[in-house]
């Protein structure tokens, strides 16, 4: 008797398990296929938005479902591309980082807010997709794309999280060594090279030109396995920008790195109230 119900319960935690990674993929899928609306203008993966509820942080469009419409309405006919390259999933939450043809190449992280079933929730930040490779021949998306490490989620999302508030944040650059493999580090933003020592070359350089990067704020961290993201805000030659930073972590270093750099316009031209981050 006792093995009998020790096998039910055991066949109804698989079952458990088994819808929640059901659930998981779907909600990846889904917003792949939503993103992929944009460029197809296929009416159905539009329906997983909450038509009474869909806070937009894209300060470029007005609030709510109907803000997102105006916006696909607003481009050339037949302009819109979208290739999703890689998308992760952290709880409630699905981000996802994507080429973009949207009023111009650009490269692009969403973030979207799951509730009950239905995305709720949107930020995002978008960047010119530059024409060339950067110093080492890596575009701003290419490079690993496997989730691995599921069961080091938690420890590599506090990894990430120390290194940009040591680092970015604090400028205890005395630690900048320990977060890294030796010299190994595979780069992609647009402008520097592979290697921790090209990272230290370009930063010297910007600061020789009187470019300065400060990040000020860590609005919030999310993570699947071996990949963590990171939205931060601050100032990029002086302006107040958006930083999106993707890491890829291998044996408890950063090894892989993606970004995405937003200008954050005035106030007074944002099409909604919701704020670029306010997680």
């Amino acid at each position: 008797m006792l093995s009998t119900v020790l096998t039910l319960q055991y066949g109804a935690a698989q079952e458990k398990v088994k819808t929640k990674k059901a659930e998981k993929m779907n909600y990846k899928q889904e917003t792949v296929d939503l993103l992929k609306a944009i460029e197809t203008g296929a009416a159905a993966p539009v329906a997983i938005i909450n038509a009474n509820s869909y806070k937009q942080h894209n300060l470029a469009i007005a609030d709510g479902l109907a803000g997102f419409g105006a916006a696909l309405q607003a481009l050339p006919a037949g302009s819109a591309k979208v290739q999703t390259i890689r998308v992760f999933q952290d709880g409630n939450y699905v981000f996802a980082h994507t080429d973009y043809n949207f009023f111009g190449p650009k490269i692009g992280f969403d973030i979207f807010r799951y509730e009950n079933g239905k995305v709720v929730e949107h930020w995002d930040n978008l960047q010119e997709k530059p024409e060339s490779t950067n110093p080492s021949g890596h575009t701003m998306i290419d490079g690993t794309t496997q989730v691995t490490d599921l069961d080091k989620t938690a420890s590599n999302k506090v990894l990430v999280r120390n290194f940009v508030d040591d680092i970015l944040v604090n400028g205890k650059m005395d630690k900048l060594t320990g977060y890294f493999n030796g010299d190994n580090y595979i780069q992609h933003n647009p402008l520097i090279p592979d290697q921790l020592s090209g990272l230290g070359k370009a930063l010297g350089e910007m600061a020789k030109a009187g470019i300065t990067m400060k990040y000020d704020t860590i609005h919030q961290v999310l993570g699947e396995g071996n990949f963590v993201l990171v939205v931060s805000e601050g100032h990029l030659g002086g302006k107040h920008s958006s930083f999106y930073d993707l890491f890829r972590v291998e044996n408890g270093k950063i090894a892989e790195h993606w970004d995405v750099i937003e200008t954050i316009e005035p106030q007074a031209e944002w099409k909604n109230n919701n704020g670029k981050f306010n997680f």
